[in-house]
């Protein structure tokens, strides 16, 4: 067929979360030898740091990426910042292909005043720092309010909102951060209200994410009746556009409404429709969150165009802890094209291009940096065959010219050379034991090890490979 036959291509990949897996993956069957690079010296991305610790099915999908970790033409090299310690043209120098996976970890704004008050974060922190992410470990979070307003319909404000009332029994079992779990398990919140710009029939929720809310051990959950009430667009587009999650979210809030709170329940969430914060208010000398003003919506417009639109109404909602969980986006690396307005890498179908609109010849992106943060984890193994179908395609057009340092094991040695504190995958095998181990006591997945110093220690007690 093609040079991807008959010639050994050579990959790098950066970012070691889920899109950068199934990439591997997809390169390595199109015959390629795969180096993977992450800032972290730990592999799996939010699967690691995002996936809420009580979801440990979700959590279970490593074990496909470990089958390709295991592939021989695989490599792992984590500890590596691109921008930092490498460049993108360093990389291409060295790769017939550079693939970026490496995600949106920042937040998204509002864009509303008080929006940066103490006791105000993104929930892009809050749950780094509740999954043990070593940049976030030394966080501090304002759990003694007894109120928490949480913005965001999607499926991490939901998560946020019930690790906030999780009883201290069910945080215990999980991998939870230790330091997470003690503070939670003091934590004084009674009441976690969320806040969704449009109506039930738009939330971003998934089916499973919102059933779990009627099975928390000490929380109900809570939604108005008359929030339940579908205005005659959103019916008619439920009717006629809605998907079935769509329409199995409007049934389940429904039966939550019908139900009513929870007679036995010492904590509740209440979800709130139709509801955009305006501004959050503060007190004291320090402006420490205070309350949420919001304003009511309706929906406006027909079919495919249904939007929010104000209808001068507001309220204050007081609470003293709020979370912004209204999307996350990427973060640039200096040298690689960026789209400013969506912190997304430039790129058309995963080809990475200038502002121009010139291809990038050999560099490609996958993931939610290609195309923003949207679907779940398996929704990005489609994805990363979609860009390694359009590598294919320029190799077959002769589109991508060769690297000018192509010796595999020299490039390997290269990036093992350019920190001292580059992690290889027997390190992560190390770091992954010493974790398994210091959890099976206490009846654990793992306990998680937070501190980079610590995390570097333990990779370092890895055995060396038998020469």
């Amino acid at each position: 067929m093609t040079d991807v036959e008959t010639e050994q291509r050579r990959a790098a990949i950066v970012g070691a979360g889920p899109s950068g897996f199934y990439t591997a993956d997809q390169l390595i069957k199109a015959g390629f030898e795969v180096d993977m690079i992450d800032a972290l010296p730990t592999p799996f991305g939010l699967v690691r740091s995002g996936v809420a610790p009580d979801h440990p099915n979700i959590k279970a999908v490593t074990r496909v990426y470990e089958k390709v970790a295991a592939r021989e033409q695989f490599s792992f090299f984590g500890g590596i910042l691109v921008g930092r310690d490498v460049t993108p043209a360093e990389l291409r120098e060295r790769y017939d292909v550079v693939v970026y996976a490496f995600g949106t970890a920042d937040d998204n704004r509002l864009g509303i005043p008080g929006e940066d008050r103490p006791g105000s974060y993104p929930a892009t922190r809050f749950v780094a720092w509740y999954n043990g992410h070593p940049d976030a470990a030394a966080e501090e979070f304002v759990l003694h309010a007894k109120r928490a307003v949480v913005i965001g319909n999607g499926n991490v404000a939901i998560d946020v909102a019930r690790m906030l009332v999780l009883h201290p029994e069910e945080l215990a079992v999980t991998d939870t951060a230790d330091h997470a779990i003690e503070a939670l398990s003091r934590a004084e919140i009674k009441e976690v209200v969320l806040l969704g710009r449009r109506g039930p029939a738009q939330a971003a929720f998934t089916n499973p994410e919102l059933r779990e809310l009627a099975e928390l051990r000490r929380a109900g959950v809570e939604v108005a009746t008359e929030d339940m009430e579908l205005d005659d667009a959103s019916a008619r587009w439920l009717e006629e556009h809605g998907d079935i999650t769509s329409r199995k979210n409007v049934e389940m809030l429904r039966e939550f409404a019908a139900a009513g709170p929870r007679p036995d329940a010492t904590h509740r969430i209440v979800l709130r429709f139709l509801r955009s914060p305006l501004e959050i208010v503060g007190e004291g000398e320090d402006g420490h969150v205070a309350g949420v003003v919001v304003g009511t919506n309706r929906i406006a417009g027909e079919g495919e165009q249904l939007h929010a639109e104000a209808t001068g109404e507001t309220e204050t909602i007081d609470c003293g802890l709020v979370l912004r969980a209204v999307g996350y986006r990427g973060r640039p690396i200096p040298g690689l094209p960026w789209n400013e307005r969506r912190g997304l890498v430039m790129n058309e179908g995963g080809r990475v291009i200038e502002d121009s609109g010139e291809q990038r010849l050999g560099e490609y992106v996958v993931g939610w940096v290609k195309r923003g943060p949207s679907g779940v984890i398996g929704t990005n193994k489609k994805d990363a065959a979609d860009t390694v179908a359009r590598i294919v395609e320029d190799l077959d057009a002769g589109a991508i010219p060769a690297p000018a340092l192509s010796d595999g094991d020299e490039v390997r040695e290269w990036l093992a050379g350019l920190n001292d504190r580059v992690v290889t995958w027997g390190g992560w095998r190390a770091i992954d034991e010493r974790e398994v181990v210091a959890g099976e006591p206490h009846g654990r997945p793992r306990v998680k090890i937070v501190d980079l110093a610590e995390l570097h220690e333990a990779a370092r007690s890895a055995v060396p490979p038998a020469p």
